[in-house]
């Protein structure tokens, strides 16, 4: 479709154009790609803008590069700054004072796939110095900014900057640039707000109708509460799974113009986030971290509404560590329905395991974990077993047959304090 010329955004000013020149020849157009699989799914005309597939694996180098680039133009002589992340901006600040031989110091919670640790270093080499602080990305950012203060170097934040912003900015420009025709909805992943509000920096210019919906993880639905509240809120406890995007407060700056542009917000759970990283990987062969499909995941909520319609989700980043691929797996499962734990009571006598597996069990059910301890002083000894079931409508027949042989004891899904020893 044609683009016209980029106008002023509201206040702070967006300069998207001036981030289109510095990133020019320093990252990739990605494509902007149909996908079949969503399409039949929602019957929609589903795109995907496939940030995974650029340089350092996310769309983070475009705000960090512009940021850095747009410091050196006023300061030639900058030799050194600082930033926090939970890794993918890490990655780009690593990548681009590299690129540019700046020295960082790079600090990141201790929590952070180790996957992208190994990225940080990899990109920045001897330019960047790694410190592994706090259990989350906001802890990390404190003593990121202690740093800083003390040796006035500057601090590139990963969101909450009108540079950082401009450079995300960048994607909606090559969006609207691919698209062929008017996109009806457009969904972004929101963890501080930054690429959201570079989206909307665009889009409500230059295709104004475009519904645009940030798309939040359930666990740290921190933009979700600013809005909510009306004012900036800082979450007290948040979920650290999405870890590109599990931030307590969102940026003042993001903030401001979501509150004035954002069409919605959604947030989503994590067994829908880790069931389309892999449907992506099964049917497609994408591979995506769970900040990277949060776009993606918050179709389902709009599946009445985009029936028919152009939608483009921004799939943000590709850094996924394949030791979380289990853990995935487990959470789509039990998302769906098709994978429980049950406290068993197993009478203390040969052949109860065996009638247990015989009749209790269907005959597509699998025992997938296992723990028993045998006490003799006991009538029963309890066991914590998980089974897997083909079909979720197999659950029901289960627990019945389960409670007529008397070995239900107790179910450990809905016991949140119970069930986290098993994840």
């Amino acid at each position: 479709m044609t683009v016209a010329p980029l106008k002023k955004t509201p206040a702070p000013l967006i300069d998207v154009e001036s981030a289109q020149q510095r990133l020019k020849n320093v990252v990739n157009q990605t494509p902007l790609l149909p996908n079949l699989t969503y399409s039949e799914l929602f019957q929609a005309d589903v795109l995907l803008k496939r940030e995974d597939l650029q340089t350092v694996r996310s769309y983070k180098i475009r705000g960090a590069y512009n940021k850095i680039a747009a410091l050196l133009e006023q300061r030639p002589d900058l030799k050194h700054v600082v930033c926090a992340s939970a890794g993918n901006h890490a990655q780009g600040v690593a990548f681009t004072c590299k690129k540019l031989g700046i020295l960082a110091a790079v600090y990141m919670p201790v929590t952070t796939p180790q996957q992208k640790i190994e990225q940080v270093k990899m990109f920045g080499g001897n330019h960047v110095n790694l410190v592994l602080v706090g259990d989350t990305f906001d802890e990390a950012q404190q003593q990121a900014y202690a740093f800083s203060e003390q040796h006035d170097y500057p601090f590139i934040h990963p969101f909450d900057d009108v540079d950082i912003i401009a450079g995300q900015a960048t994607i909606a420009v090559e969006i609207l640039q691919q698209s062929q025709r008017h996109i009806d909805y457009l969904f972004v992943p929101i963890g501080g707000g930054g690429l959201a509000s570079g989206m909307l920096s665009v889009f409500k210019q230059q295709s104004p109708n475009t519904q645009v919906i940030g798309v939040e993880p359930a666990g740290a639905a921190s933009m979700a509460a600013a809005l909510q509240t009306g004012r900036n809120t800082k979450l007290a406890h948040i979920d650290r799974f999405v870890d590109g995007a599990a931030v307590q407060q969102v940026g003042q700056t993001t903030f401001e113009i979501c509150q004035q542009l954002l069409d919605d917000v959604i947030s989503v759970p994590d067994g829908l986030i880790c069931q389309t990283i892999l449907n992506l990987y099964n049917k497609d062969a994408i591979v995506v971290e769970p900040a990277g499909a949060l776009a993606l995941a918050g179709l389902e909520q709009y599946a009445d509404k985009i029936k028919g319609k152009r939608v483009v989700c921004v799939l943000s980043g590709s850094n996924n560590d394949i030791t979380r691929i289990e853990e995935i797996r487990e959470r789509a499962l039990l998302y769906n329905g098709l994978k429980h734990y049950f406290l068993v009571r197993f009478p203390q006598r040969a052949g109860a395991l065996k009638e247990f597996v015989a009749d209790i069990l269907g005959p597509a059910d699998d025992i997938t974990y296992f723990q028993y301890q045998k006490k003799h002083n006991r009538e029963h000894g309890p066991a914590v077993i998980g089974i897997e079931l083909k079909h979720n409508e197999d659950f029901a027949p289960l627990l019945q047959r389960m409670k007529s042989g008397g070995f239900f004891n107790d179910y450990l899904n809905n016991q949140p304090e119970l069930f986290s020893m098993l994840l």
